[in-house]
């Protein structure tokens, strides 16, 4: 098994797979260096002198330049690179031909067929308060149903997805909310929803309703608190009506094409970019070959690797759209004052990813090479098969949140430092390293760090696969299992 990696020809630094110590030599390309110190597993070693000023390549890209004299063999790391980025640009299109050449499979998942004739992976009750001030009398409802109900069959969950919005917002902040709020009450996933609502709120329950269009009745309720003598127990009798409907549900056979995936990283390291990442981009062309649908999200990370996307839309419109996607997020950060490179996590920089580019070069391989078919904005539905890019911010929570909205039925994510949180919909932990899949096997899913240590990408991948359509056909996640399940609405105004 290798020590190191040279990942692309025109790279002036390798990753280390193991700690490598200080004196060990090694060999790349014919060239002898011997390292100067230590390189943790997953850091950067030079492979030729860098001056000040020049270029560090990796992924065949520039992640940043030198900020000192780096001697071959020297660990290259934020101490010493520092990022190239710097406020908006002006892109070109240059459209790249595109050709997966990946056969279609006969493959099926079991999921739920619902009225508007999209297809749910989970059979789930919620509660969607159309305001933060109803949380709580949500949480008591649940109590109270499940107290009576005793044993429940038929149905997977059932929540509430508490936040903290919904009234003293303007604009597009208040927008936004009633946006993400309608995609949840739609979102396939759920065999019944019940919009709770205070009654005073500026996100009205009644407004709320004729903003959500067409929606099936029998699976939709309404109840405002301020209307209602009892709420607790007005509540607990819709959810018993709902469960009625939604626990009579069966699954049936589909195919992938009705699969809708979201891509997502985060607490990356410096293996994301070489196992984990490029795992989901082999699935992502599978399924976009099988008809089916991806979503890559996390705008500010794509910052640096932008125009891999751009030239891989399939029209120019799509090129403007995806450029206004870039500089929108690059304006939301300058208007804070806010530098647009600032964002690798301290988790990021121990694991050993050094600047934004060295992240989004890794962060786009989720998405593989498939041409883009649509750019969503935030709080946007899906409308169009194939790969997606949704705005929205990098935050864990906030991110796979949005997926979930745009109609995706689970989230892929991947990690190097792991995370135990769950979004509204399934979200698969892929590992970026077995040490965390073995450490962590109540937070991690899949590992895809058996890259590392020899398995071939063609047979993890079939492995992938597989556990994607058990997930689809209601095989429980980890965060499922303990029953943790949670949204985050993205706020960029302000607050009355």
């Amino acid at each position: 098994m290798a020590r190191y990696l040279k990942i692309n020809s025109a790279d002036n630094v390798a990753v280390a797979i193991n700690e490598l110590t200080a004196g060990m030599e090694v060999t790349i390309d014919g060239e002898k260096i011997t390292l100067a110190r230590a390189i943790p597993a997953g850091h950067k070693f030079a492979l030729k002198a860098l001056a000040p000023g020049e270029n560090v390549i990796k992924y065949g890209y520039p992640i940043g330049h030198a900020l000192t004299d780096i001697a071959p063999g020297g660990l290259v790391d934020d101490s010493n690179l520092k990022t190239n980025l710097a406020g908006l640009l002006d892109y070109e299109y240059h459209p790249i031909e595109v050709k997966l050449d990946i056969p279609k499979r006969d493959l099926k998942f079991n999921g739920y067929t619902r009225k508007s004739g999209a297809v749910g992976i989970r059979n789930e009750l919620w509660i969607v308060p159309t305001v933060g001030c109803v949380n709580g009398v949500g949480k008591a409802i649940i109590r109270e149903f499940k107290k009576q109900a005793g044993e429940l069959t038929g149905i997977d969950a059932v929540e509430v997805f508490e936040h903290n919005f919904g009234c003293s917002q303007l604009g597009g902040d208040h927008e936004t909310t009633r946006k993400i709020l309608r995609d949840i009450v739609l979102h396939p996933n759920a065999g019944g929803v019940l919009v709770l609502g205070l009654g005073c709120e500026n996100n009205q329950p009644d407004a709320f309703r004729e903003f959500l269009g067409e929606y099936d009745e029998s699976r939709v309720k309404f109840l405002v608190g301020q209307k209602s003598r009892d709420e607790v127990a007005e509540g607990v009798g819709i959810l018993n009506e709902l469960y009625a409907i939604a626990s009579q549900e069966t699954r049936a056979e589909h195919p992938l094409t009705a699969l809708r995936v979201g891509l997502k990283c985060g607490g990356s390291d410096g293996f994301s970019g070489i196992t984990a990442n490029p795992l989901l981009g082999v699935f992502s062309d599978f399924l976009v070959a099988q008809g089916g649908t991806t979503v890559l999200t996390e705008v500010p990370e794509m910052f640096g690797a932008e125009t891999i996307l751009m030239n891989r839309c399939a029209t120019v419109e799509l090129f403007n759209k995806t450029v206004r996607l870039i500089n929108d997020f690059k304006e939301y950060f300058l208007s804070h004052g806010e530098p647009v490179g600032e964002n690798p996590s301290p988790g990021n920089k121990a694991g050993g990813i050094s600047t934004l580019e060295e992240k989004a070069l890794g962060c786009t391989q989720k998405c593989g090479k498939s041409q883009v078919k649509d750019v969503l904005g935030y709080g946007d539905r899906l409308k169009t098969t194939g790969l997606n890019l949704l705005s929205a911010p990098g935050n864990d929570l906030v991110a796979a949140t949005a997926l979930g909205a745009a109609g995706c039925q689970m989230v892929l994510f991947t990690t190097g430092r792991g995370t135990p949180f769950g979004s509204f919909v399934p979200t698969l932990k892929i590992s970026t390293n077995t040490p965390l899949f073995e450490n962590k096997p109540n937070w991690i899913d899949f590992n895809a760090g058996s890259l590392l240590q020899g398995k071939t990408m063609e047979d993890l991948h079939e492995e992938f696969i597989a556990y994607i359509i058990k997930v689809a056909s209601g095989e429980l996640v980890n965060h499922e299992k303990q029953d943790s399940r949670e949204i985050a609405i993205f706020k960029t105004g302000v607050t009355l």
